[in-house]
């Protein structure tokens, strides 16, 4: 019997001798792609694959002949086939609600990741509701996916969901709201406050000679102090650059799940029994404040109060770009980027490497000043495109 040829390979520990070498090579290259939108270049492939990059590059031109790969930009390669030994992981997604632009946008961003990374996304929506937000843990568990990214306010049954997935082996990631057992993603909430804090501090000095006479904070209670954190730094943050803060009265107002409509009633409300002069206001979110411009601008009085959001959105940058608006800052989150970096952490937890407890988002404060400049492509995006 002929022996083995050398170097020949092995497969399930047994040498085979009919093996061609430049057909493994091959089907390493493609296996180095992880996903059909996964894009890498010459020096990537191989340094996944072992080999030389002279044969490397042969190797990836031989398959773009061959249709197995398709060049992508002038450097890059991508493959057109999905390779076997890649697993299509499930992964469940529970939307806070499809109301607020800022979770609609973190949505579409997890949807669009979800697809380029090749991973079957199971979206739920929790509607801001503690029963149905359970019902959906419920629902996922029975669906066996193998990981959850959970984002739903409800403080009082976020350790009945957290026992829910650690029962059935479920890892999750928790948006925003920090659940136990979860690996946190979203804001730094007491450091966003403060950076709103201290710009309605400055802000007041500078436009207001006797100072503000109230302080209105617009909170989501069924958060907990988790999400109310915005608003203790809003405080802390006045307090740190003036000293007026502590001398003045401060009302704190729940928004019902931080809605607009619930929060425009509120501060209607509050206008009318209080008659503010000089109010600065703390909102946990860009709809709140927004709301609560209205309210003021609806009394006549937009110019008796300052105002500061949360998320920046493209709602509140629009409006602090009007001539004097009110609304003088939001803190910027950035949720367009949380799909990418929210899958990319999901598959690091599935394949098991090592990830922290908590991954913070990058925060900026955004004002009429450097709105353009942060997000400098508002109005192309507003603006449909011009026909070729």
């Amino acid at each position: 019997m002929k022996s083995p040829s050398k170097g020949a390979h092995s497969v399930n520990g047994t040498k085979r001798g009919y093996t061609i070498q430049a057909v493994v090579r091959a089907a390493s290259i493609l296996n180095a792609f992880q996903s059909t939108s996964e894009v890498l270049d010459l020096r990537d492939v191989a340094a996944r694959v072992g080999l030389h990059k002279a044969t490397t590059f042969r190797l990836l031109e031989t398959l773009v002949e061959t249709h197995l790969l398709e060049r992508a930009g002038k450097q890059g390669y991508r493959c057109c086939i999905q390779p076997a030994r890649t697993k299509r992981f499930r992964i469940g997604y529970g939307s806070q609600t499809s109301l607020l632009p800022f979770t609609a946008t973190v949505s579409d961003s997890l949807v669009v990741a979800a697809n380029a990374a090749n991973v079957d996304l199971m979206v739920l929506n929790n509607g801001l509701s503690p029963r149905i937000a359970l019902q959906n843990a419920d629902a996922f568990v029975s669906e066996k996916v193998d990981l959850v990214i959970d984002s739903q306010i409800n403080i009082g049954v976020a350790a009945q969901i957290a026992v829910k997935f650690s029962e059935a082996r479920i890892p999750f990631i928790a948006l925003d709201i920090p659940h136990p057992g979860a690996i946190y993603f979203g804001a730094d909430n007491y450091k966003a406050g403060r950076i709103a804090g201290r710009h309605l501090a400055r802000w007041s000095a500078k436009n207001w000679k006797s100072g503000p006479e109230q302080i209105m904070l617009l909170g989501v209670d069924a958060a907990g102090p988790l999400l109310n954190a915005r608003l203790t730094g809003v405080l802390d943050g006045i307090n740190e650059v003036s000293t007026f803060g502590h001398n003045i009265p401060a009302h704190h107002y729940d928004t019902k799940g931080g809605q607009f409509e619930a929060t425009l009633d509120i501060v209607r409300r509050h206008i009318r029994r209080r008659r503010p002069e000089r109010a600065l206001i703390g909102a946990v979110n860009d709809s709140t404040a927004l709301a609560a411009l209205q309210a003021f601008r609806e009394a006549g009085i937009e110019r008796a109060c300052a105002i500061a959001g949360q998320d920046g959105s493209l709602a509140a940058r629009e409006e602090m770009r009007r001539t004097s608006s009110r609304l003088i800052c939001s803190v910027a989150y950035f949720p367009e980027s949380y799909g990418e970096r929210v899958i990319r952490l999901a598959l690091d937890v599935l394949k098991h490497k090592p990830v922290p407890p908590a991954v913070f988002v990058q925060h900026e404060l955004l004002t009429a000043q450097n709105v353009d400049k942060v997000y400098p492509n508002d109005t192309w995006m507003k603006s449909p495109p011009e026909r070729l």
